[in-house]
């Protein structure tokens, strides 16, 4: 048996995660990726992007100061290898190259910023396998701040994938036209034209927060049903309350509605009638695809 540590530092629209994983390699069974440490920080550089095209003075300051206290936990949990991966704020904003020009200066860490299609990729290289049935096909949605990743899969091959400009963080601003909704019921519908008994597969922290609050046993699916009356149930709170009753993080307690309705209308669109949420994304998806060489 052989031990490795990998890290992968996800850098979306609503926060910047930091994830270090055991890498476990056996001889004579498959290898283990076993979650080591998870850090957040709640930087929304969306909500930046999305108003007025770049990233803030200050914000790019408090991305600075992450990626250094990263830098440092990557140093002492060991890691052998890492990466760091931007998605959609990073995309759009016009500072971006400047961004990570600073981060590169003051760290050893670069940052790639990857298209949807990419993110899309990455995400599909996550042990998938284990919480999907061969026989069966699944619309997998993972819904961030800027935007959200469709992949459908059948008889435990990927399908088609595609990125829209879904983001909870742009719903909030208002910044998500309505030919991007018609684009989104459009793909699904159409992509999912002859499949039957389709089944929703969520990632993303809402749709991980609203499983754990529902007492589910892990594995077990979420209904259409149980995930609307959840959402209207929300929607019935104010901001405060979800944070005071809930105990949401502040940068959560207003996310999870506009989350709550791509998963609903994905739900809708494509036919199905649950959602299993096996608490795999982004990061996920990196230290993967460390492991399997798919990084330069």
């Amino acid at each position: 048996m052989k031990l490795h540590k990998y890290a992968a530092i996800d850098i979306g629209s609503n926060g910047v995660r930091l994830l270090i994983s055991n890498v476990i390699v056996f001889k004579n069974k498959e290898t283990q990726f076993k979650k080591s440490s998870l850090v957040r920080v709640p930087i929304r550089l969306g909500e930046d992007v999305f108003t007025t095209g770049e990233i803030s003075e200050n914000n790019k300051n408090r991305m600075c100061d992450a990626m250094q206290a990263f830098q440092l936990l990557i140093k002492v949990h060991g890691v052998e290898r890492y990466k760091a991966c931007a998605t959609s704020a990073m995309r759009e904003a016009k500072n971006s190259a400047e961004v990570v020009s600073c981060i590169a200066k003051n760290t050893d860490i670069e940052i790639d910023i990857i298209d949807g299609k990419k993110e899309a990729e990455i995400i599909s290289s996550t042990d998938l396998s284990t919480f999907i049935q061969s026989d069966k096909t699944y619309l997998y949605v993972d819904v961030g701040g800027g935007s959200t990743e469709f992949t459908f899969f059948s008889e435990g091959k990927i399908i088609d994938s595609k990125s829209f400009p879904l983001g909870t963080v742009r719903l909030l601003d208002n910044k998500v036209k309505a030919s991007v909704w018609d684009d989104a019921k459009k793909w699904i519908k159409s992509t999912s034209k002859g499949f039957s008994k389709i089944s929703l597969i969520g990632s993303g922290g809402n749709i991980n927060k609203i499983f754990k609050m529902s007492g589910k046993a892990e594995g077990k699916p979420l209904s259409y049903i149980y995930v609307n009356s959840y959402l209207n149930f929300l929607k019935q709170m104010s901001y405060n309350e979800r944070i005071s009753e809930l105990d949401l993080n502040p940068d959560r307690a207003d996310v999870i509605i506009p989350a709550s309705e791509i998963y609903l209308l994905a739900m809708k669109w494509s036919a199905a009638k649950k959602i299993y949420v096996p608490k795999i994304g982004l990061s996920d998806g990196i230290i993967k695809s460390l492991y399997l060489g798919k990084f330069d």
